[in-house]
């Protein structure tokens, strides 16, 4: 070996640098680069379809114009409020031969209802008989119901007649033998410069010469009651009918949504449920008081439909919509939200929003000052279901519904 190969020999190597990526940071690089990548097509998904969305909206014209409402934390469901399902022990009758039996009365042990269909029915030893009908077909669809009719409040009078306020074409006097029908107030003319346009409930003095009912709208017709609730309009008022002058007189103004009403047993009072604000009215008609109001129950834990005496001398009160505290109520939530409304009516139905509002039947009684005295449950209207009002007759509560195909008979022993 010579001394030039001995010097190569000895040379040190130089280090040699790798510079290959190893399979775990390419796995690392390529998964952050996807994720990039879905982020910025989701982004930009996103925006294509909010950006149009936002812009139709704003054209779009909205069918209510709705009103902010200020509403107090509802009430917390203890005590006599505590929620159960006593309500479940009912038994459904007459499934699938009803449609949205809305009020009930009786005469004797026989019943009257009036349907969805136009229809005033008499119910005796079970069986189901039409006694008469204010409108005319055809019916079954939204379009239909003005000509129709829809007969919500019914109330048997002294002589053994019925009185029927229909929502669209006003207060009648009905023979439930004869089937024959009187007009008493007509909605087709207007009562004190104002149209009634959603005749709801009617309470009748034991005499039958004072009739008090409520018209729920100047604006809104039955088949838009949800506009009425979310628009939160105050058009509603409470009316006197005198059977004997014929005279109507408007006895309260300014009512969101009035719905159900019941005199007092002294008759010295009549009641008003004010469905949007969750309360009932007291209105004087006789004594000192005459002619003043006051409030009856304030803040309840739904929205009250129609109200009927109780056989303890207090008042039934029937809720097909509940405001759950502890838990989230749709109603108080948007009150005062206007905005979101209108963007809600501008892409949604009525019909489609209703679908949100969760089935919750709730039936109270109130005491003869408006105390709780005991509540029945449904939740999620498994047997009861869109409940609009407790009826007592002999021991029993049967049930109305403004939608439901079916009566229910709760047996007050059993609960």
């Amino acid at each position: 070996m010579n001394e030039a190969e001995g010097l190569r020999q000895r040379r040190p190597l130089r280090p040699q640098v790798v510079t290959e990526d190893s399979p775990a940071q390419e796995d690392k690089e390529g998964s952050a680069y996807s994720s990039k990548v879905f982020r910025v097509t989701f982004l930009t998904l996103a925006a294509s379809l909010t950006v149009p969305l936002l812009g139709v909206t704003v054209l779009l014209d909205c069918p209510i114009d709705p009103q902010p409402i200020s509403l107090k934390e509802p009430p917390l469901l203890t005590g006599v409020l505590e929620p159960n399902v006593k309500l479940r022990k009912a038994e459904r009758l007459w499934e699938n031969q009803l449609l949205g039996p809305e009020s009930i009365a009786n005469i004797g042990d026989v019943l009257f209802t009036g349907t969805a269909d136009g229809k005033i029915i008499k119910i005796e030893d079970g069986e189901i008989q039409t006694v008469a009908r204010i409108g005319h077909g055809p019916c079954g669809t939204r379009d239909d119901e003005p000509t129709c009719g829809r007969p919500l409040g019914i109330r048997a009078g002294p002589n053994n007649t019925l009185f029927v306020a229909d929502a669209y074409y006003g207060l009648y006097e009905v023979n439930p033998g004869t089937g024959e029908t009187k007009m008493l107030v007509s909605t087709k003319i207007p009562i004190e410069g104002q149209k009634l346009s959603f005749v709801n409930d009617l309470t009748v003095t034991r005499d039958g010469r004072k009739i008090y009912f409520t018209d729920s709208s100047s604006k809104w017709q039955r088949r838009d009651y949800l506009y009425l609730i979310m628009e939160g309009s105050d058009d509603g008022r409470l009316l006197e009918y005198d059977t004997v002058t014929k005279e109507v007189k408007v006895l309260m103004v300014g009512l969101r949504f009035p719905n159900g009403v019941q005199l007092s047993p002294a008759e010295d009072f009549v009641l008003v449920q004010e469905t949007t604000m969750a309360r009932i009215r007291r209105y004087y008609v006789s004594g000192l008081m005459k002619g003043g109001a006051d409030m009856f129950v304030e803040n309840m834990p739904g929205l009250p439909d129609n109200i009927r005496l109780s056989s303890s001398g207090g008042y039934w009160v029937a809720m097909a919509a509940v405001r759950p505290n502890p838990g989230f109520s749709l109603l108080d939530f948007l009150s005062e939200k206007p905005w979101i409304k209108r963007m809600i009516f501008k892409l949604l139905s009525q019909e489609t929003v209703t679908k949100f509002v969760p089935k919750y039947s709730l039936v109270v009684e109130l005491s003869e000052t408006g105390a709780y005295k005991r509540s029945f449950h449904d939740p999620n209207g498994v047997t009861v279901a869109y409940v609009s009002e407790a009826h007592e007759h002999n021991g029993y509560l049967y049930l109305g519904s403004f939608r439901s195909p079916f009566i229910c008979r709760l047996n007050l022993q059993h609960v």
